[in-house]
């Protein structure tokens, strides 16, 4: 036990070490502080984008879904957040130009430049804090469950501990620090994951051998639908749509295109990105199918636990530390970067309009990160459903947000009227579903709300231009380069129908149809590379 304590200590200071030597002056500026000088390069933006996104989602949602949907899980992560990075050629580039055309350091802020409208501005820093609120919550709720089952600190002080290391090198070392901080964990997360799945699959006879031997008892976890007959077409397009729509209106994530150096930093870092995903979601799903040899009977929220659960039975007490502490890697790198850009739309969007002023300084901003961490802290204390399951309904919250932006940055003479609207109505449609006051169908709510919230907006936009007598839609010029819709096809190649109910032919244990997978990410960065070459700078 002393060994496990004295690692995780370890792995605490070190983190603690980066965020104090990556700094940023007490007094220095907000653009120093949030955005740290919008001089970020491709590699250390690539590794502060990954180990944002990568939340404890990736590692204890992720390895949970595999234990109960089996390798299901695998394309809809792997593939489907690999396609997303498309947006940041979409959308990246262009929030990084108007990002440093006005001074703008939060995502609210952009869209009052573009919109020109206080309450809209106002309108979509209030979604993005409180559908962003229950996705942190999530944080410290995987710290409790990896540090419970580790070295059996109680789940409450295990969430306590971990959130009171971020809050320390966030409050102090802003954007810089959390930048670099991020770069090292990410690169850690991956790294422990690989070393997890090795350990796991050696401890069962071999990576091979061990799959057979799942596939023998739960064969249904080698094929769609899945472990639990979830996945029909509808659902896995729905979930690929969601990571598509809502992984760029993370604050976290939007607010780094501002920090790019140079819009070629945001295409090259999505070249990357497909390829990373693959390998990284990989991992804890395959952990999570072969976590039944060792624990074959756990169910709903129990199954999250899983990684830190069959680590301990497999490795020694150094290795076991160093596996969990990739999980806490993974959820400290998303949660320093959600409170940090939370606190710059609280102190830059919220108390002004609020106070009627705005603040000197950013004390307020570092006030904010406090309350945040304490919101999150009440949510994890008692959890009210899995990781995949909070996880799913934040992010159709924000995914509401991404026709405001889009239509915001490429529409002629925009209003905010369609974009006020467009929330209000999306919002309100998702409230029904979770309420469960209309049927949910054959889809997730994320694909009728998003068809409700783009109509409302284009309907909305269209109908104030005709009445002007200027209704004239022009479409960017990137929209007709054929590499576009290249891309498309390759999205709906994702839509493997054929391959439905199949788990054979195998090869290393594992169905063929994961390869499949693996190929069309290849696919998507070959087709994103002639895009960039093409189309570099071209923003209309």
């Amino acid at each position: 036990m002393s060994v496990k304590i004295a690692v995780l200590v370890t792995y605490f200071l070190v983190v603690l070490l980066i965020g104090f030597i990556a700094r940023t002056h007490w007094r220095s500026s907000p653009e120093n502080y949030f955005l740290a000088d919008r001089k970020l390069g491709t590699w250390v933006l690539l590794g502060t984008m990954v180990a944002t996104n990568f939340s404890a989602f990736t590692v204890f949602g992720t390895s949970g879904a595999g234990y109960r949907d089996g390798y299901a899980f695998f394309p809809i992560m792997g593939f489907g957040t690999g396609f997303m990075a498309l947006t940041f050629w979409i959308l990246g580039r262009k929030i990084w130009l108007v990002g440093r055309a006005h001074g703008v350091v939060t995502p609210p802020e952009m869209i009052r430049a573009v919109y020109g409208s206080p309450l809209l501005s106002f309108i979509f820093a209030v979604v993005m804090i409180v559908f962003t609120v229950p996705y942190l919550a999530l944080q410290p709720m995987a710290a409790g469950y990896a540090l419970e089952e580790l070295v059996g600190i109680p789940y409450l002080n295990g969430c306590l501990l971990v959130t009171g290391v971020i809050v320390l090198y966030t409050l102090r070392g802003g954007l810089r620090a959390v930048a670099w901080t991020d770069l090292f964990q990410g690169a850690l997360m991956a790294v422990l994951l690989a070393i997890s799945l090795i350990l796991v699959a050696q401890y069962h006879g071999g990576f091979t051998i061990a799959n057979q031997k799942v596939m023998a008892t739960n064969p249904e976890l080698f094929s769609r639908p899945g472990g639990l007959g979830r996945y029909t077409l509808a659902m896995w397009f729905s979930y690929i749509m969601l990571w598509f729509f809502c992984d760029p209106m993370f604050p976290q994530l939007f607010q780094r295109f501002f920090t790019a150096q140079s819009d070629k930093t945001i295409s090259r870092m999505m070249l990357f990105y497909p390829s990373v995903c693959t390998v990284v979601f990989f991992m804890p799903v395959a952990v999570g199918v072969l976590g039944h040899l060792s624990f074959p009977h756990l169910v709903g929220k129990q199954a999250d636990r899983i990684l830190p659960m069959v680590v301990t039975l497999v490795s020694g007490d150094i290795m076991s530390a160093l596996i969990i502490a990739c999980g806490l890697a993974a959820l400290m790198s998303t949660m320093d970067s959600q409170l940090l850009t939370l606190s710059s739309i609280f102190t830059r969007d919220i108390v002004p309009l609020v106070a009627g002023k705005h603040m000197k300084g950013y004390a307020m901003g570092r006030v904010f990160v406090i309350f945040l961490s304490l919101a999150g802290l009440a949510l994890a204390y008692k959890p009210p459903a899995t990781i995949l399951q909070i996880a799913t309904q934040t992010f159709t919250g924000l995914a509401v947000l991404f026709p405001t932006v889009i239509f915001g940055l490429y529409l002629k003479r925009v209003k905010a009227l369609p974009a006020i609207l467009s929330i209000l109505c999306g919002e309100g449609t998702m409230l029904l579903y979770y309420f469960k006051l209309i049927p949910t169908g054959a889809f997730l709510p994320v694909v009728p709300v998003m068809i409700v919230t783009s109509s409302v907006y284009l309907c909305i936009h269209g109908f104030l231009l005709w009445r002007e007598g200027a209704l004239r839609i022009k479409m960017p010029v990137w929209m007709w380069d054929p590499y576009l819709y290249l891309l498309l096809g390759n999205f709906l190649l994702a839509l493997d129908f054929w391959a439905w109910g199949k788990s054979h032919p195998q090869w290393a244990g594992m169905p063929l149809w994961l390869g499949y997978f693996v190929i069309l990410s290849a696919l998507q960065t070959v087709l994103m590379l002639n895009l960039v070459y093409k189309r570099q700078g071209d923003f209309q």
